[in-house]
Parts: C-alpha cells; structure tokens; sequence
C-alpha cells in the first residue's frame, strides 16, 4: 500500500506478503498525467504483473498493489475503513499529521490487514489494542520505551458482537443521531433536471452504558431504494418491518448508507439563473443569479458557485450584490461564495469577462458546480419516528439531527 500526495510525493508505504518496488506507483502517475481532473484517474489500473487500486481522500491518494484477481469494491471499501480510522485516531488525515504519527500508522495497518486478509478493522477493537496518541502517553511512552501496542487481546475480538466492548459505563447516557443527505443533480441550461439522485446516510454517536439494545424506525421506510448497513443492524428484521434494530458500537460509526433514484422525489432546492456570452475581440459578459426553489423554508447556508474558465479568459471583473468572488489566472477558476441565501432573496453577480483577442472563442460555456447546505431539512422527506431502547433500565437522551448538502451539483450554461 502507498500513500502520496497530490505531488506525485509517496511519503509512506506498507508491504505485507513481498516488497513490491516503489516504481510500480510509475503506472499511476502516468495514468494522473494524461487526465485532466482527479475525478477521472480509474479506480482499478492493470500493469503487467499487477492491479493498482486507489481512492482519493483528504487530498492524498491511498493506492493499494494488488497481485491477483480480488474484488475491486472489497479493496476500495477496506482503503475507506483504513482512513476513516485515522481520522478517528487522529482527528484528521493530512500528510503531515500520519508523518508525525508514523509508528502509530505501521501499528494500525498490521492490525487491520493480516498477511494481505483484513482482520481488525471495527474503532472499538482497534482502540484497546492501540491506544490512541495523547502527549502523556507519547512522553510516557518516550521514557519507558514502551509502544500504544496492548499485551491483551480485546474483549470484544473473539464474541458475537466484535463491534462492542464489555463493561462500558458512562455517566450521561446519549444517542444523537444525524441524518445526512447528498444531492447529485444536473440541470440543463434552460433549468431542467436532466439527472438527480440523493446519497443518504445515516451518522451516529452512541455513549450508553452497558450491553443496549436500540431499534429505530423510520416514518417513511419505502422511500430508500438501495441501503447498506453497519454489521450490527440485523437484516432479516429491516427486510421484514424495515425497522433497524441493532446492538451500537461505542462511540461514533456510520449506521446505514441509503441511494433514492427516483428523479421524481428528489427537490431541487437552488435556482441559477445565467447569462454567459464571449464576443471576439471584445470583452464577454456574465450575470448570474441564485434563489431557494424547493427548501421548506429554511436558510441555504454556505452557498459557493464555481467555475472552470475557458483557457482564452485573461481576467474577470465582477460585482456581487452579497458575498465575494474570487478569480485564479492560473488555474482560470471562478468561486463565488454567495454565503446564506433567505427565502425571498436572489443574490447575483454581474460583470465582464476579459480575453485573448488573438485566441478562438469557447465551443461551449463552462458548466457552475454548485456547493450548499441545508440544516433541519432533508429532500427527500425521509424522517425518524422513534427509538427504543432495551436491555437495560436507564432513559438515554436521544436527539436527531438533518441535514442536507450538495454533492456532484452541475448547472449547465
């Protein structure tokens, strides 16, 4: 497994069943050279003698060497697991962040992948069996020459619940719950849905004490077309009542992931309204215009529209009536961040845009990726109707939250 940046740096790696030679990563640089977006480097590259598979996160490049035939999406999924638990170990997954904690990183990748098979890849296990990184353990630790590696095996490894540790207590007892969805759309330049889909998933931070048993319901169950679970959530109970019952594991951990299809539920929450036109030998002008379509009534927060110029575009001067633009020559990107947009208000922006004269006008006008959220609201409708606990005698306090952001959020001009 190789780690590197977005400057081709590979600034660590891990062998497990042979040391296979940096310059295999030569394939996936060649591959990164020829495309023009990250977005479009394949997920899976075949070399003579192996199979790259990579993931782009926290803008670093996880790619694991493969030797045989192996599913693909088994390889992707364990690559996800393995950042999300340095996210959790460490707060946040930066380049510099797994260098400063480099031992830690080799402890936890012998953990999780045993001779090339996963073997511990659940929070709770992995954190009795390293403990995460703090200063006194580290000056401890320092002193004593001891490593965060425990001499016992966890609690949890060998019974039926491996995502769960025996004897957690806690003084306050919670459960908060985030509903979490994801807007892919695009929009035709007359203002259309051509395409549009919602990425759902549910978050959890679960702090009870003792061995609880929760089921959680839903108002309206029938609305997820695909859904994926957490190994705790019993399935034959979801397919039968599609009520999700389940033993948590402690601590934060992604319950469910959902997919909604039908174009038919999905609201489109932005309006943009635009004018784009290039004249030859002239200055070209832009007008652009957002509004809350489908929202409820609540605020749009955060919104940002941005823009990928075409390469003849020297400058833009520009005049936003809330928020501010920013425009990059190099990289000819042009984001606005209108930031909150209120029902009954339409921020726009209006200017010129300058170009080559020696240069041939744009084919077609760039396409404005959109990026919002939405609190207290998800499109789709999806809501929680209640939860219940069992198992034990205590009352938790519960709480839900919703959001609802935009994902691929394409308008096209």
């Amino acid at each position: 497994m190789h780690f590197f940046s977005i400057y081709r740096d590979v600034f660590m790696e891990k062998h497990w069943k042979s040391v296979i030679p940096r310059s295999i990563c030569d394939y996936f640089f060649d591959v990164q050279r020829k495309v023009s977006s990250k977005d479009d480097i394949p997920p899976v590259i075949a070399t003579p003698h192996h199979y790259l598979i990579s993931i782009y996160r926290c803008q670093l490049y996880f790619v694991a060497v493969v030797m045989t035939e192996v599913s693909p999406l088994f390889v992707t999924e364990f690559l996800h697991r393995v950042v999300e638990t340095f996210i959790d170990y460490f707060s946040e997954c930066t380049e510099s962040i797994l260098k400063e904690h480099y031992v830690i990183v080799y402890e936890l990748l012998d953990e999780m992948l045993d001779n090339g098979f996963p073997l511990a890849t659940e929070s709770n296990v992995l954190k009795e069996l390293i403990k995460p990184p703090n200063i006194l353990r580290t000056i401890a630790n320092t002193v004593t020459g001891k490593s965060n590696v425990s001499d016992t095996l966890p609690t949890g490894q060998l019974s039926n619940v491996p995502w769960r540790r025996t004897g957690v207590k806690y003084t306050n007892n919670e459960a908060y719950f985030d509903v979490i969805e994801e807007v892919d759309a695009i929009i035709d330049r007359n203002g259309a849905t051509v395409f549009a889909e919602i990425q759902g998933y549910v978050d959890c931070c679960v702090k009870l004490t003792g061995m609880p048993d929760l089921t959680l319901s839903f108002m309206n169950p029938r609305l997820l077309d695909d859904v994926s679970f957490h190994p705790c959530v019993r399935f034959k109970r979801w397919e039968a009542e599609r009520v999700l019952s389940f033993v948590p594991p402690d601590g934060n951990f992604r319950l469910m992931s959902y997919h909604i299809g039908s174009q038919g539920i999905v609201a489109i929450p932005l309006y943009i309204k635009h004018n784009i036109s290039f004249r030859e030998g002239s200055a070209g002008r832009m007008e652009l215009q957002v509004g809350p379509k489908q929202t409820m009534g609540k605020h749009v927060e955060n919104v940002v529209l941005e823009m990928m110029m075409p390469k003849c575009v020297l400058n833009v001067s520009l005049n936003p009536s809330q928020g501010k633009y920013t425009f990059d020559p190099h990289s000819k990107t042009m984001s606005w961040e209108v930031g909150k947009v209120e029902p009954g208000k339409t921020p726009s922006l209006k200017g010129s845009i300058t170009t080559l004269s020696s240069s041939p006008l744009p084919d077609a006008n760039p396409p404005i990726t959109v990026n919002f959220t939405i609190p207290q609201l998800t499109v789709s409708g999806l809501k929680v109707n209640r939860l219940d606990m069992y198992g034990e005698k205590y009352k938790p306090f519960k709480g839900v939250k919703y959001i609802t952001k935009a994902g691929r959020f394409q308008v096209r001009t």
